[in-house]
């Protein structure tokens, strides 16, 4: 099979969160089990400063340039007016202004790319509302070409006033409730529930969650019409990438039988992070995150006190919402001590949080997939996390069941019980032998791509059939 796989964001040429890792990852997974994959994105100007080897090709107005690596092509849409700018999708002051604009015309891009003889793509897989005109667009013009597309994350629909309709494109009939019409906007994401061959979401626990109206936000009623073709397909991770055993940013390499070497790793993020040498003989806790309510930032720093009453001290990697970007900051100024706050963006550090934290804490008021998680079990880092979407089918509680037990889960999203959840993890760090074994159960499992890979060829073929 021929696929495009359409992102507004793929790693390593533009990032902002995991939709990159995965954009980056699964193309590769793909090639690999007999399918052909072609990804596009637009040409940022991240992309243009990598300075690559590119070659050039034309389709009426649109202009691109292609890249190939590891047997895939990547295909950049070129427009300087809409993306050579500092950031993917927003300034510090909000969303850039023309994001209808900038995204309609990756839209029409692809579609354009797709329909192209020569490439005879069998599949366009469209991700997150960037994308989501695209099997519009495609129906405008009468074009049959089958489309999936996954939701990542439901709580980004592509809102624009209606008035952005005759500037995209689209015509009036389109614009209704049972089209790209929501409360009085138009939706690039709901144009991709309502017009593409079938819906996908990161995990299985997500796909059943937005069906309903605790986790919907807003789209549940649509995408209940369409619940048939609703399908969950858990993320992988790239190993090549999240790996002790290979990672070229952390400060000694490890396995499963050679945990003991996670030590100098714990050493050199104490000494990244600028905490004091005895954190050493604390349970150090790792958080990465986008710092967002969705992400339960504030439960964090809610808890912050009483997490270091129990003896525990806290590292925080990450970047939001002005309002967290300042809470996780203050609480790194008032206990010096204990807690480490970087608001940005450092892949480096990142790994060196990974291999050098003890517990790893994700309290997400929903997630509808998680990475995170799964870097952790490779890295013998203990995840605590909220049983909510990708997390709660990836991470089986080691109290409820001592065999297959990867992690700690609680229920609410509450600093009661993100307390009581961390208490827990506390406790077993204590008793070192249960712990190490526990270490190395995780680190052996395996979360790579290839068996969701396997999931969307079986899903593209449904599609084709």
């Amino acid at each position: 099979m021929n696929i495009l796989f359409a992102s507004p964001e793929v790693a390593p040429f533009a990032k902002t969160g995991g939709l990159a890792d995965v954009s980056g990852s699964l193309p590769r997974a793909l090639n690999e089990i007999s399918c052909r994959a072609s990804v596009i994105l637009p040409f940022y100007k991240s992309v243009k400063n990598m300075r690559l080897n590119l070659s050039h090709f034309s389709i009426g107005q649109f202009d691109f340039l292609t890249y190939k690596e590891g047997g895939i092509e990547y295909i950049f849409v070129v427009n300087d007016k809409y993306y050579d700018r500092d950031n993917l999708y927003s300034e510090p002051t909000g969303d850039y202004k023309d994001n209808s604009l900038r995204f309609s015309y990756f839209a029409r891009a692809i579609a354009v790319v797709a329909i192209e003889p020569a490439r005879g793509f069998d599949i366009v897989h469209c991700n997150e509302w960037q994308t989501g005109l695209v099997p519009l667009y495609l129906k405008i013009h009468g074009v049959d070409i089958k489309t999936l597309f996954t939701i990542h994350n439901i709580g980004y629909q592509g809102l624009f006033k209606k008035d952005s309709l005759y500037s995209i494109g689209i015509p009036r009939r389109f614009y209704n409730i049972n089209g790209i019409e929501y409360y009085g906007k138009l939706s690039f994401l709901k144009a991709g529930i309502v017009y593409s061959s079938a819906i996908s979401t990161v995990s299985k626990g997500y796909s059943e969650e937005i069906l309903t109206p605790e986790f919907g936000c807003g789209m549940d009623g649509i995408l209940r019409t369409r619940a048939s073709q609703v399908y969950g397909i858990v993320n992988g991770v790239d190993y090549s990438e999240w790996d002790p055993k290979l990672d070229k940013h952390i400060a000694e390499n490890y396995d499963r039988e050679t945990i003991d070497k996670k030590l100098e790793c714990k050493k050199d993020l104490i000494k990244s992070a600028n905490l004091p040498p005895d954190t050493l003989e604390r349970p150090l806790i790792g958080v990465i995150s986008r710092l967002a309510h969705q992400k339960g930032i504030d439960l964090i720093v809610e808890a912050a006190r009483e997490i270091i009453d129990l003896g525990a001290s806290i590292i925080i990697l990450g970047t939001g919402d002005e309002k967290y970007n300042s809470l996780c900051k203050r609480i790194a100024t008032e206990y010096p001590l204990y807690i480490s706050s970087h608001i940005k963006f450092d892949n480096r550090l990142a790994h060196k949080v990974e291999a050098g934290s003890d517990i790893f804490i994700m309290p997400s008021r929903y997630e509808p997939c998680g990475l995170n998680q799964l870097y952790s079990l490779k890295y013998g880092t203990l995840p605590v996390v909220r049983s909510t979407g990708g997390l709660n089918d990836t991470i089986i509680d080691v109290y409820t069941d001592e065999e297959r037990g990867n992690g700690i889960k609680f229920s609410e999203a509450t600093k009661k019980d993100l307390i009581k959840a961390v208490s827990q993890a506390v406790e077993l760090y204590k008793d070192k032998e249960k712990w190490q074994k526990i270490q190395k159960r995780i680190m052996g499992l395996d979360f790579s791509w290839k068996a969701s890979a396997l999931h969307y060829k079986e899903l593209y073929e449904k599609l084709l059939r």
